[in-house]
């Protein structure tokens, strides 16, 4: 009975290593994290939310003014600081309100949401970017690990045909020239595979500052497609940004333009005297306006050319967008031909190559170092391919998420 659960066991046993092995982190999943942890976008959301609640303010009338005081208090004479001796004397309460006219609060509330939207910008933009890192840190991770991949393939062939030499050259069928020369290209694949482990460890680095943690292994990328040009453009953060800039200035304009109706202060107090009837005034406090054209106008002026300013930055960053878009997209077909192009009229012939060298070499028509020397050229073949690929999918990749998730709110 207990010897049939044997394989069972064995069974679960080589299968606990597997069932605990993370799966491989996928590009998306590292965009999510990176989105998580970015700072500058937390940074940038404590600035909306500080917008937000100035935004709620910037709509109500100013706070009322509270005076309290005493009016004709003698200093001199025998009746000095009495309140009660002098009929003149006068102890006094009141408020003022400076009052704010509906129209102008809510100018200087449009205002204040303005940079509301300016600092929401802001935070996608920081998301955005931190998509952008991650993306091309998790490239550049993922294509070292498949060139590392590469280059302990070339360093075990080597070792085989190494092997074999030697085991020829015991048998007296092969020569000392072919082993010291497959022995010292070993050695060269063993530190071209040191170099790659250490370029994969930089990038894996790179990436771990943005998803958290340094991943067991990486999913082939799959990138989604390339926008349009007008899409991109709508959506680059530069645009974005001159956009909000542009609406923050209008908004800041017209603020100050109706600060040209200056605003009225109401004011009433209550006088107590001592021997005598109480008093009550009220007044009305009204700014001469005397040179708006000197002060108010030129105020006026300046926030206009404040939007002269936003708006050739907006326009400037519209063709630096689009122009960006034409590169990235001329870039990406080139280096799209460039790999197809490659694929078959290299990499291709030279897998075909290794191939006959192998099967010439089984059938002993063929030297070890003709096999040895069409595996290397495979290798060196496909690494071009990586790289090739990697440049393609960096490039996409700009495309892809340099712009804002979403496009303009």
């Amino acid at each position: 009975m207990f010897s049939r659960f044997i394989p069972l066991a064995a069974l679960v046993a080589a299968l606990l290593p597997a069932l605990g092995r993370a799966a491989p982190l996928s590009l998306d999943q590292a965009l999510e994290l990176a989105s998580q942890r970015s700072q500058l976008a937390r940074a940038a959301r404590a600035g909306a939310l500080g917008a937000s609640q100035a935004a709620r303010a910037a709509g109500q009338l100013p706070d009322p003014v509270l005076s309290v005081g005493i009016e004709n208090l003698p200093v001199t004479g025998p009746d000095r600081l009495s309140t009660t001796a002098e009929s003149m004397t006068m102890k006094r309460v009141g408020v003022s309100q400076e009052w704010v006219s509906s129209e102008k609060r809510a100018l200087r509330q449009a205002a204040a949401q303005a940079q509301v939207g300016r600092e929401e910008a802001a935070e996608r933009v920081a998301l955005a970017d931190a998509r952008l890192q991650a993306a091309g840190a998790f490239l550049d991770a993922y294509y070292a690990g498949e060139t590392l991949k590469l280059t302990t393939l070339t360093e075990h062939h080597l070792h085989e045909e190494a092997e074999a030499a030697k085991a020829r050259l015991a048998s007296s069928s092969g020569g000392s020239q072919e082993v010291l020369a497959l022995t010292a290209a070993r050695g060269v694949a063993e530190d071209e595979s040191a170099d790659a482990q250490q370029v994969q460890a930089a990038a894996m680095v790179a990436l771990q500052r943005w998803v958290g943690e340094r991943p067991d292994g990486l999913a082939a990328p799959s990138l989604p497609g390339v926008p349009g040009e007008k899409a991109y453009v709508a959506a680059h953060p530069a645009v974005i940004q001159a956009q909000r800039e542009v609406e923050a200035a209008r908004a800041e304009a017209s603020a100050t333009a109706a600060n040209r109706n200056p605003n009225w202060t109401w004011g009433a107090s209550y006088g107590q005297r001592t021997g005598f009837s109480d008093l009550v005034s009220i007044g009305v406090n009204i700014p001469l306006p005397v040179s708006p054209s000197e002060r108010q106008d030129r105020e006026t002026a300046a926030k206009l050319a404040l939007v002269e300013k936003a708006a050739a930055s907006l326009e400037e960053a519209l063709r630096m967008a689009s122009a960006e878009y034409q590169g990235l997209a001329s870039d990406a077909q080139r280096l799209a031909n460039r790999v197809k192009r490659y694929r078959t009229g290299v990499v291709i012939p030279a897998q075909q190559r290794t191939e006959a060298a192998l099967a010439g070499y089984r059938s002993n028509q063929v030297p070890l170092m003709t096999l040895f020397e069409a595996r290397h050229a495979e290798v060196e073949t496909r690494r071009k391919l990586l790289t090739l690929e990697r440049d393609l999918a960096k490039v996409q990749a700009q495309l892809a998420f340099k712009t804002v998730p979403g496009g303009a709110p």
